[in-house]
């Protein structure tokens, strides 16, 4: 009956526009409409796990390209437990996004497994070209937060202002603004963003919607008037000012939290740097100390993603790699500094996690970094 039924619609439909236009209609141009209904997708069910290492096992190997010597370690304990043969490539990160995209370009067995941070370029790179998938494992859907899902990020590394503590520990700011006036001039540094993508990020994030509105807050809440702008916003506004205050642009991390954290300064020093130097501050005789709460923010924090490029030909390893990683394979990063997105992985080095981290610092967003960082750049060099 319903295909008797169906036929005789579909008979009176193509009958239509003849019945129309024998009684003299005129025939109107239609405009094409985009379609609406998109082709269908086969849904696949994805295997259990003990089906995933069956054939994580059939493929055999695994190559993993990372920024972190440590890789090694957590890919050969891997290896050892699955039974797979496990190569890591250690690579820079504006190398490895090269690197990744000619050869997804050219569909070569390359990496299965990239670790890789700078969101700007990962997001207009690798992402929007399609070069790599996101895959966060079903056994953590549920526990590892959304924002941390889309892409997925395996670490979240935090820089802070941080000052030498030798004749005080008292937190020396409470709002960023201070560090633009006379009384810190010449007395703060900053890795060249130049030469520090992430660095970059963090000064294209401020000059974001969210962020210079909080930075005109917190320029009333300093002088108790609203800001009066010569830029586009109070981000930009931010930046000239910190730049003009005589900034002192180093050259790694490591040899700023030297020169900050040396004893018998003259004057305090501030910087804005990795938090995992205080890890070896002491064994240095170095005095540094890190801010906290500063209005609007005391650093910021910067992800390392982990992605699945589109020309892997272990897809199965990759993605029980990525599970390890974010799970007991994190254990050699477990300190002061980094943080995984997973809470079951608790930070015994810190005791502030990063779930209160990410409300006192400037999170990197990559598409907003991807669409402002070259007006950013641009406005730095006239600046500088």
């Amino acid at each position: 009956m319903k295909a008797h039924r169906f036929l005789v619609v579909l008979v009176l439909l193509t009958m239509l526009p003849a019945i129309l236009f024998a009684n003299g209609a005129k025939e109107t141009p239609v405009a094409a409409t985009p379609a609406v209904v998109k082709a269908a997708v086969a849904v696949v069910a994805e295997p259990t796990r003990e089906e995933l290492i069956k054939l994580a096992q059939a493929e055999g190997s695994l190559m993993i390209y990372t920024p972190s010597s440590r890789h090694a370690q957590v890919g050969a304990e891997f290896g050892a437990k699955y039974g797979l043969k496990v190569e890591v490539v250690q690579l820079k990160d504006t190398e490895m996004i090269e690197k990744v995209s000619k050869e997804a370009t050219a569909k070569i067995d390359a990496a299965d497994v990239v670790f890789v941070q700078d969101g700007g370029r990962v997001y207009s790179e690798l992402m929007e070209p399609g070069f790599v998938t996101s895959y966060t494992p079903p056994s953590l859907r549920d526990i590892i937060p959304a924002k941390y899902q889309n892409p997925q990020v395996w670490d979240i590394c935090t820089k802070q202002f941080i000052y030498n503590s030798e004749k005080s520990k008292d937190q020396p700011i409470n709002n960023v603004w201070e560090l633009t006036e006379p009384s810190w001039k010449g007395r703060i540094q900053l890795k060249d963003p130049f030469g520090e993508g992430v660095n970059m990020n963090f000064l294209t994030m401020v000059t974001s919607p969210e962020i210079s509105a909080e930075l005109a807050a917190a320029y009333k809440s300093r002088y108790g008037k609203d800001i009066v702008l010569t830029t586009k916003n109070a981000g930009y506004e931010w930046i000239k000012a910190f730049y003009n205050n005589g900034l002192l642009l180093g050259k790694s991390d490591t040899t700023m939290a030297e020169s900050i954290g040396a004893k018998g300064q003259a004057a305090q020093l501030i910087g804005l740097f990795t938090l995992n130097k205080l890890r070896t501050a002491a064994a240095k005789g170095l005095d540094l100390q890190t801010c906290y709460d500063v209005e609007p923010f005391a650093g910021f924090s910067y992800p390392i993603y982990c992605f699945i490029p589109s020309n892997s030909r272990s897809t199965n390893a990759a993605k029980l790699f990525i599970e390890y990683a974010l799970t007991e394979g994190y254990a050699p990063f477990n300190q002061m500094g980094d943080y995984s997105p997973n809470p079951q992985n608790v930070n015994t080095e810190d005791p502030i996690q990063i779930s209160q981290w990410s409300e006192w610092l400037v999170n990197e967003d990559p598409k907003w970094v991807a669409e402002a960082r070259a007006d950013v750049e641009e406005f730095i060099n006239n600046i500088m």
